[in-house]
């Protein structure tokens, strides 16, 4: 068994948790029969896909879940294709209209707060369209979080680079064919009221009518000159 199948095997069968402590260098090294060398190699592959967590000094602990792996992958396969945002809008309606219907069944107030502050702040956005994208961005992620589902919220955390760059096309693409963001809060705020009157239908009906819009926004963006 190499270092970083053993590393696995004690970090997702030993019964440990985010923030137990791993064995020191020495000590794997010495169980492996491999030099200190060929641990610590093992130990940052495992550092860079987030399941451990390195301090100078300090044996490695391990991390807790987070949505590292996937954001490398979706912003790695949008990298080498801007027209892969399409693709990325699909996932979205696959994911995102079901994560709605959640939010309106799971959402606390605490959830409905957040929801209204990021919906308030793409309110006062204004024409600034960072400021607008940033917000909607908190929008989706406050979605997520009141789905009560940590794997979509993970999923959802994983795709906010690439949603990023999938929300300066779009934008790019709406004003192109309507001139305002006023129909885009709009549409954020049709879905906020499904989710704080706990209509699942609804939410789920907002979000993918919001949705296919974006793709429809993605697609005019591509056409228009750099």
């Amino acid at each position: 068994m190499d270092v970083i199948e053993h590393l696995e095997h004690v970090i997702f069968s030993d019964g440990l948790e985010a923030g137990d402590s791993l064995p020191s260098e020495a000590e794997l090294a010495a169980e492996l029969g491999v030099s200190r060398l060929t641990v610590r190699e093992g130990v940052r592959a495992l550092q860079a896909r987030g399941l451990i967590e390195v301090a100078h000094g300090r044996r490695p602990v391990i991390a807790p879940p987070n949505a590292r792996p996937l954001a490398d992958f979706f912003s790695a396969a949008v990298r080498r294709d801007a027209r892969g945002l399409l693709e990325l809008v699909e996932v979205r309606l696959a994911v995102e209209v079901h994560t709605a219907q959640l939010a309106a069944r799971n959402a606390t107030r605490a959830d409905l707060l957040s929801l209204n502050a990021a919906l308030e702040a793409m309110r006062s956005a204004g024409d600034d369209e960072a400021a607008f994208n940033d917000a909607d961005l908190r929008f989706h992620a406050a979605i997520a979080t009141a789905s009560g589902n940590r794997m979509l919220n993970f999923l959802i955390e994983g795709m906010e680079g690439p949603l990023h760059s999938s929300r300066m096309h779009s934008t790019r693409g709406y004003l192109a064919r309507s001139g305002a963001l006023d129909t885009l809060f709009a549409a954020h705020q049709d879905i906020y009221e499904r989710i704080a009157a706990h209509d699942a239908s609804g939410a789920a009906t907002c979000m993918k009518k919001h949705l296919v819009a974006t793709r429809n926004d993605l697609r005019t963006s591509f056409e228009l000159p750099s």
